[in-house]
């Protein structure tokens, strides 16, 4: 049996977001063909995630010195405690599937709090001699991603910050096998914008069977 985060990085709804209403076309797939998995929704619009700020930079100084817990400060220990619980969670999941738009040519900033919470030195990777090495083996990752213009090919390719560098930090930590699916154009399509969600959920849910 394998535990899945669907990880979700939009303010809105599925009635409101390609993304979404495509991520959950995949969730549900998924659950009819892998019944004995257990699926967790993390919602990161709906969670308090630390950034990594003076209490956090602090902290991590103090217990990487032997500093014990206790003498952290509450603000220090509330965080600190917020950030190992989301690696915890992190690390023991099998699967992982990250949904979300691109904004100015990236992701939401809650995305970005959420992949300092778990590529963290030591638990998630290391460094030797050779160079960084992954610690999170034989786990795998799906990426749902909505744009309002085509950013996978073409000549604003290099423009797409979102999805390759999600890719670059799980190949980092060690998830090396990454599959994406991008719902492109919606704000250029017009018309067609129906069309194209309807491929995604399509597309989504025949990947689902196999991931």
């Amino acid at each position: 049996m394998s535990k899945v985060l669907y990880i979700t990085a939009h303010p809105g709804n599925p009635t409101q977001s390609y993304s979404l209403a495509v991520g959950e076309q995949f969730v549900q797939a998924y659950k009819e063909n892998h019944p004995g998995d257990t699926v967790e929704h993390v919602d990161l619009y709906q969670l308090t995630i630390p950034q990594i700020d003076a209490d956090v930079w602090g902290a991590w100084g103090q217990l990487q010195a032997g500093a014990p817990f206790d003498q952290l400060t509450a603000a220090q220990q509330e965080k600190i405690t917020q950030l190992n619980q989301l690696l915890e969670q992190f690390m023991t999941a099998d699967k992982y599937v990250f949904v979300n738009p691109m904004w100015n040519f990236s992701y939401p900033p809650v995305m970005k709090a959420y992949i300092d919470s778990f590529c963290v030195r030591a638990k998630t990777f290391k460094y030797t001699e050779n160079g960084p090495v992954g610690l999170l083996s034989n786990k795998k990752a799906f990426h749902i991603q909505a744009t309002g213009g085509v950013y996978s090919e073409g000549l604003v390719q290099d423009r797409e910050h979102g999805s390759s560098h999600l890719k670059t930090v799980l190949n980092f930590v060690g998830v090396t096998e990454f599959e994406s699916l991008f719902i492109e154009g919606i704000s250029t399509a017009g018309d067609r914008a129906p069309q194209i969600k309807a491929e995604a959920i399509e597309k989504a849910r025949e990947a689902a069977k196999a991931f």
